[in-house]
């Protein structure tokens, strides 16, 4: 099992062992991943390759973005002890850059998509390629600046705040936290279709989707007391979604 953290000095990613019922020793695998009180990524996600994506974000440091030598505002891809995976450009760690701050990842076969925060206008899903750089901070939503990826879809900030994403049936799902909406939105090949929202506002915040290990349903958490919610009784919940 593997998990991000922000320790004293920066994030990390440390791997565990799992028995089936006991976790072993935290061991870290990759420090020196900028940290900060906001941006602070932190997503990852298995690939069909093996090895480990992980969105980070840039840490209120906008610059971090676009710096080649720093770990934030980046997509990484390393193995499952922290190397950088083969293939990956110039045998970095990360494979793009140019993130304020990715909050969710899924694959659609071999595909990734991320979904990221904007900063005050727009929210984006973006379909990862290795070596793209998605703009910011120079863009924001689309720029159609040259040298830079735009996004396949986009949303005003009060309605996604997107954290968590997930695949399923052949469509994308994000959960949104300041829109307190889940995102469906339909993919077909690197196309994206229109997005429909789904319990806008029962639920209040939401903050993770992913995919059930039976693979048929999601499993959806809400995120109401974190200081930005207005918790229910009953609050933070886990919710199972099925079709």
């Amino acid at each position: 099992m593997f998990a991000y953290f922000t320790a004293a000095e920066d994030n990390r990613i440390v791997s565990m062992s799992w028995d089936g019922t006991t976790l072993g020793e935290p061991k870290p695998i990759l420090t020196g991943i900028p940290k900060g009180g906001r941006h602070n990524g932190g997503r990852m996600v298995v690939g069909p390759d093996g090895d480990l994506y992980v969105g980070t974000g840039e840490t209120g440091d906008t610059g971090l973005a676009q710096d080649k030598t720093s770990l934030g505002g980046k997509i990484l891809r390393i193995t499952t002890d922290g190397k950088a995976a083969p293939g990956n450009p110039d045998g970095r760690v990360w494979i793009t850059k140019g993130h304020r701050n990715v909050q969710g990842l899924a694959f659609d076969g071999n595909q990734l998509y991320a979904a990221e925060f904007g900063q005050n206008t727009w929210d984006e899903l973006n379909l990862i390629t290795k070596g793209a750089n998605y703009g910011w901070p120079k863009v924001e939503g689309s720029g159609n600046v040259r040298g830079m990826t735009n996004p396949k879809v986009v949303w005003r900030t009060r309605d996604a705040s997107p954290s968590g994403l997930a695949y399923w049936q052949g469509e994308l799902w994000m959960a949104g936290l300041r829109g307190q909406r889940l995102w469906e939105i339909p993919v077909d090949g690197t196309k994206a279709g229109d997005p429909i929202a789904r319990f806008r506002g029962d639920y209040g915040r939401l903050r993770t989707v992913a995919l059930a290990s039976d693979g048929r349903s999601l499993l959806l958490t809400n995120s109401n007391t974190d200081g930005r919610g207005d918790p229910a009784g009953d609050d933070d919940r886990l919710f199972q979604v099925t079709r």
